[in-house]
């Protein structure tokens, strides 16, 4: 008998527990205060990372870097210009740029003839001076060329702009070459050129009087000519004049 009772109230406890756990559910769920979450403000000025986490890194930032712009400047390098400091080497030493300056394994550009021109004092008076300018490539010396000449072949130094070339005649047909290992430079318009001396003072002066002697002698016939022209006109007037007044000439020219 007890234990019928004792299974029945457990029946009973297992019938009514569901609804009495769903009613205390209910209960708290009511009575309970809502969940809140807190709200997260992302700013993008600001990071606070901590040293320990590896997790997550700031971007890094890469700041250009500006690559300096090199200018170079040609060299002070005067082609005519003597005794100075050769372009390829003063290049060399600063950096500058020749214009147009091509090496020595090329035949290098013709020289410019500047001038040819007379020694008028000293020891070397009656001679001709010749003057020109380097060219835009390396050069090892220089070499003169005069037409028609016997001697040897003048030759100069590389840094030489100008050279003694002895007693020229008129025409005479002078021409400069530069040299270096690679070979010489052909001749051209602008490295040759003819003597032609200039005039001398003296022999303007004597121009000037032969030319003023003559302009004199040929004004003095012209003067001539025009005062017998005129002495030869007053003659045959005066001729006329007598001719006309004789009565015994006018009573004969009426029979």
């Amino acid at each position: 008998m007890m234990s019928q009772c004792r299974n029945l109230a457990l029946l009973l406890f297992l019938s009514v527990s569901p609804l009495l756990h769903s009613h205390l559910f209910t209960h708290a769920a009511s009575t309970s205060p809502p969940a809140t979450h807190p709200r997260i403000i992302v700013r993008d000025d600001y990071y606070d990372y901590d040293d320990t986490d590896n997790h997550s890194t700031p971007p890094k930032v890469l700041t250009p870097v500006k690559t300096p712009i090199l200018r170079s400047q040609i060299c002070q390098y005067n082609p005519c210009f003597e005794n100075q400091e050769p372009c390829s080497e003063l290049s060399a030493r600063t950096g500058c740029l020749c214009p147009g300056l091509s090496g020595d394994d090329k035949p290098p550009h013709a020289p410019r003839i500047q001038d040819l021109l007379l020694v008028k004092q000293g020891d070397n008076r009656g001679k001709v001076e010749i003057q020109w300018c380097a060219p835009s490539s390396k050069v090892s010396g220089y070499r003169v060329v005069v037409e028609r000449s016997e001697g040897d072949v003048l030759e100069f130094g590389d840094t030489s702009r100008r050279g003694l070339v002895g007693h020229l005649e008129v025409g005479t047909k002078v021409c400069v070459e530069a040299v270096n290992k690679a070979g010489h430079s052909e001749p051209s318009e602008f490295s040759c050129k003819r003597y032609d001396p200039p005039t001398s003072p003296d022999h303007k002066l004597l121009a000037g009087i032969v030319g003023g002697g003559v302009a004199l002698l040929v004004l003095l016939i012209i003067a001539a000519v025009i005062l017998w022209q005129y002495q030869m006109f007053k003659k045959a007037k005066r001729d006329s004049n007598d001719g006309l007044g004789n009565p015994s000439y006018s009573r004969e020219g009426t029979l």
